[in-house]
């Protein structure tokens, strides 16, 4: 069970990628928001419950219903990859009927140690995906993440084809929004960036994004590059995971893109402001140079943040510090590899 958000429900998708792999026998029932479903359609042996948040599974009667739901399915063991109330209340339920259960230590304490601004301790936490296998371990269930499998690039549609065309070398995703301002690289920056990429012709960008405003900031940046375009409200989610599957890499801010082309064995070039890679939330399969941080030399109270929603006076110029040169000059090292 793991309802949200986009991200760490993204990031459970290569565990059970290894964990079906290794135990071929064992079925898998995936409990979370109909929009992800998608994530896990590739995956053998994992099949999708739906949590219906509004109506059939709200508040806790829906919870006690969720439980009489899942009844059916004849669940022998209970994976809580969430750890929050409403996960909470389900396992409960599933332990009092006498099946095992285990659930995701989040490490709160080490992360408050991580992002406190006096006596810091700045050291590289377990990833979320270490945290995920130990759940699966406490079931029984050792599972080694160290060959990770990925699925084959889809085959793009024609509508897909038709937006981006087929006169394209290298596909490069940038998805330069976040949940929080201070996780989002400075527009005027990220500028600099596309500018530079789209000098070389056989790039071909394309923008990701989502939400009235988010779509018309993405139009104005790609209307001078024929180049660079803006897929934000073009295509349907799931041919969105689609093309990113084709991309040679993603540029995305500690983001839900992200982990979503991560998961689907792309290289990804991040960028870190009030947040940082050592809390864990790096996506799967990236070396931390691929992790471009702010400079903790002129901002050292970094990270101040966990998941970005907290504010520092002074730091809000933080990201300003990665350079968009060194932000170029990233994602052209993956393209060359």
């Amino acid at each position: 069970m793991r309802l949200s958000a986009m991200g760490d429900v993204a990031m459970t998708v290569p565990v059970l990628r290894a964990f079906v792999k290794q135990y071929p026998n064992v079925k898998i029932t995936v409990i979370s928001r109909p929009f992800f479903k998608p994530f896990f359609e590739t995956i053998p042996n994992v099949s999708f419950f739906a949590f219906d948040e509004k109506e059939r599974h709200k508040g806790f009667p829906g919870l006690i219903r969720l439980f009489a739901d899942l009844k059916p399915l004849k669940i022998d063991a209970f994976a809580d990859l969430h750890n929050v109330l409403r996960s909470k209340v389900v396992r409960t339920l599933f332990a009092l009927s006498g099946k095992k259960v285990a659930a995701v230590d989040k490490g709160r304490a080490e992360k408050k140690a991580l992002t406190r601004t006096e006596n810091k301790i700045f050291k590289q936490l377990p990833t979320m995906f270490e945290r995920h296998v130990s759940v699966f371990e406490q079931l029984g269930f050792a599972v080694d993440l160290s060959n990770p499998q990925f699925p084959e690039k889809a085959i793009l549609s024609a509508e897909i084809r038709a937006i981006i065309g087929e006169n394209h070398q290298k596909l490069i995703g940038i998805a330069p929004f976040a949940q929080y301002e201070s996780k989002v690289y400075p527009l005027d920056l990220m500028q600099e960036v596309i500018a530079q990429l789209a000098q070389n012709h056989s790039n071909k960008i394309l923008l990701f994004g989502g939400g009235k405003k988010e779509i018309e900031i993405l139009d104005a940046i790609s209307k001078p590059y024929a180049n660079v375009i803006n897929m934000a409200g073009k295509i349907k989610f799931q041919q969105e995971l689609q093309l990113i599957s084709n991309l040679d890499v993603m540029l995305s801010m500690d983001s839900g893109n992200a982990h979503i082309a991560a998961m689907l064995g792309v290289k990804v070039v991040t960028l870190w402001g009030a947040t940082h890679p050592f809390a864990g939330f790096s996506p799967f399969n990236q070396p931390l140079e691929n992790a471009l941080v702010a400079d903790r030399n002129l901002f050292p109270k970094l990270p101040t943040s966990v998941y970005g929603n907290k504010k520092v006076e002074g730091y809000e110029d933080a990201m300003r510090s990665i350079l968009p040169e060194k932000v170029v000059f990233s994602i052209q090292r993956q393209l060359a590899d």
